[in-house]
């Protein structure tokens, strides 16, 4: 008899988060409170059927790592400079404030000084795919506003990943100041040798290792590579240097991201990280137990005051005080009222240390399902205000960071239209995955990114969303419909023009949005008759 109950954890747990998941996206909320939802649903405290949780648990340690190898791929140095004058002092003044009054309202329950602690700073990071879903589906991702927010949260993902290393020596309530002092001293030495060993390898042996992977061509031995990576080194951390697998896979993922075959990888382990998220999520709400909201409801109420009052206020007059504007100040106010995965990282962090009870982590995840359930609605609330003010001047956008025009495809014909346009000066970039071919275009000035130009990360990466025009030369109809389709939803404004071989070809590339489309064998056929006429 074979042991199903990997398969049937794995199996129930997906089923119910989808459900639950579709049910809170028709509702307009965030399909994370549904994750939640389904994991209180197949938890111990809830009649029916009942996950595993140890196999939860370690399902979920691989979407904690997938999340932290994500943040430290996407982690852009230049998006912070661009807003650090109000990104740096106010993450830094609102996680402070916040962690203080975690801190406060632990001690007022009976709580040690470091579980107040733990629940401050876990009160204090807000989540990022929260964020990042709500900027985008309030189009303000490419704003001030929304550069200010997206710097806001790469100060508080650092002050996470700083946490997940001070913790352990910080949770030694009953030591000495000095056998404090030696273990924080000891935790951050081990981290720096890390770090430079990851980094100083990191940068010759994965790039090396990448880029031969990447000359097969093969989607899913790249793919397959990202993955062993982020894992591998993950599991490195845990093992030889004693630091958590949430800290691995960030140097991990900074690593990768890093490279110049960073957009491809987070495209590739976006449908993984989703997944793994998912059952982080599951396993989180599995834990909770629903009647401790009607055993103590002032402390929830509470945590919940921190996280919807407290930031919120603190961000908006950080931001007002640094003379930016009323929208800047209010979508980041409201971007930062939730909590979600950094929490729970910390979290479960601290009650493995001992020192957080299983009360604070109850708390989180009620904190966690309202904010993250209202921040839809507060975002919507925060626009019918603006549409009622007085218009006020927009902010300057920000400068665009990619060419005039994308080129996709190193067909023969691909690569004869790109000569031309580089003999005329002509501001470009090109996307593709022949390693060969884009580094000949970048040894001759022409940028470059590698990766597949069907997949929104990789043309977000080229700048796209800034960018006039698309040229699509790739020689398979279907691969022109996918970078079609990701050009148009990721800049709708943008022109696509695009080879066609017939007419069928035509029509279906104007379908996905093709302007101007053009048969190669129409054009030379036409020149060779009029070669023919001339001759005659």
């Amino acid at each position: 008899m074979h042991d199903l109950s990997l398969l049937v954890t794995l199996a129930g747990g997906l089923a119910v988060a989808l459900a639950f998941g579709w049910v809170t996206q028709r509702l307009g909320l965030s399909t994370l409170v549904g994750y939640m939802l389904a994991g209180i649903a197949v938890g111990p405290y809830t009649p029916g059927f009942v996950a595993d949780a140890s196999l939860a648990a370690q399902m979920a340690e691989i979407g904690v790592i997938l999340l932290m190898f994500g943040v430290g791929m996407h982690f852009h140095p230049k998006e912070l400079l661009r807003v650090w004058r109000i990104a740096v002092p106010g993450a830094v003044a609102q996680s402070a404030i916040a962690a203080l009054a975690g801190w406060a309202l632990a001690r007022a329950f009976g709580w040690s000084h470091g579980a107040g602690l733990v629940l401050g700073m876990a009160l204090a990071v807000a989540s990022t795919v929260v964020l990042m879903r709500m900027l985008v589906e309030q189009g303000r991702l490419d704003g001030r506003d929304g550069h200010v927010a997206v710097g806001w949260l790469i100060v508080e993902d650092l002050f996470t990943v700083a946490a997940l290393v001070v913790l352990p020596a910080l949770a030694l309530e009953a030591a000495s100041a000095k056998d404090t002092a030696e273990a924080l001293s000891l935790a951050l030495g081990k981290v720096a040798v890390f770090a430079l060993l990851v980094w100083a390898l990191g940068t010759r042996l994965v790039s090396a290792a990448m880029e031969r992977v990447a000359r097969t061509r093969s989607t899913e031995l790249f793919t397959l590579g990202v993955f062993v990576i982020a894992l591998g080194i993950a599991i490195l951390a845990a093992e030889l240097f004693q630091v958590s697998v949430a800290l691995g896979a960030f140097f991990g993922g900074l690593v990768v991201g890093q490279s110049r075959f960073g957009p491809q990888a987070a495209a590739d382990m976006a449908p993984f990280r989703d997944v793994f998220s998912a059952l982080f999520f599951v396993s989180v709400g599995m834990l909770f137990n629903p009647l401790f909201v009607l055993e103590q409801p002032l402390l929830v109420l509470g945590a919940l005051g921190i996280v919807l009052v407290v930031k919120p206020l603190v961000a908006v007059a950080i931001v007002l005080l640094l003379r930016d504007p009323p929208r800047t100040a209010l979508t980041v106010a409201v971007g930062l009222a939730q909590i979600g995965e950094f929490s729970f990282i910390l979290a479960a962090l601290g009650m493995q240390l001992g020192v957080l009870p299983r009360a604070g982590f109850d708390v989180l995840v009620a904190a966690a399902i309202v904010s993250i359930a209202l921040n839809p609605l507060l975002f919507r609330v925060q626009r019918a205000w603006e549409k009622r003010r007085a218009p006020e001047p927009e902010p300057m956008p920000a400068q665009p960071v990619g060419a005039p025009v994308v080129f996709t495809g190193l067909s023969a014909l691909g690569r004869r239209l790109i000569e031309r346009c580089a003999k005329e000066g002509l501001p470009m970039i090109v996307v593709g995955q022949e390693v060969d071919a884009l580094d000949e275009l970048r040894e001759r000035g022409i940028g470059t990114v590698f990766g597949d130009p069907g997949q929104a990360e990789v043309l977000r990466a080229a700048g796209l969303a800034e960018a006039k025009m698309i040229v699509v030369t790739n020689p398979s109809l279907m691969d022109k419909m996918r970078v079609c389709g990701a050009a148009r939803a990721l800049n709708p404004r943008i022109a696509i023009v695009a080879t066609a071989a017939g007419e069928a070809e035509r029509a279906w590339l104007q379908e996905f949005g093709a302007a101007f489309t053009c048969d190669p064998l129409d054009e030379a056929s036409d020149a060779l008759l009029r070669a023919i006429h001339a001759g005659l």
